[in-house]
């Protein structure tokens, strides 16, 4: 790949990563409330991967280490969220 290729890539990254903010806030100022949607972690994760595909091409151990862990808490996130859905749609009083 190109030079110019990957910068596309890491600019298509940080588009998909910083469009969750915006995500966030718009949902909020539908809800009233500051509110987390799931969009918001499916953002993070796409983001923070392209964005870990370009620091490892860029061979930047700064960005790879801070977008590994990002990912990690992102799937957390989900896994948590997927928990109480589940407890909730099953009558369980789980935490």
């Amino acid at each position: 790949m190109t030079v110019t290729q990957w910068m596309i890539i890491g600019f298509v990254g940080q588009a998909l990563f910083g469009a969750r903010f915006i995500i966030q806030w718009i949902i909020s100022e539908k809800r009233g409330e500051s509110t987390i949607p799931l969009s918001f972690w499916y953002c993070s994760i796409g983001g923070s991967m392209v964005l870990l595909t370009y620091a490892i091409h860029r061979q930047d151990p700064v960005f790879i280490v801070g977008q590994s862990l990002g990912s990690i808490i992102y799937v957390r996130n989900l896994v948590l969220i997927d928990k109480k859905k589940k407890a909730l749609a099953g009558g369980g009083t789980e935490k």
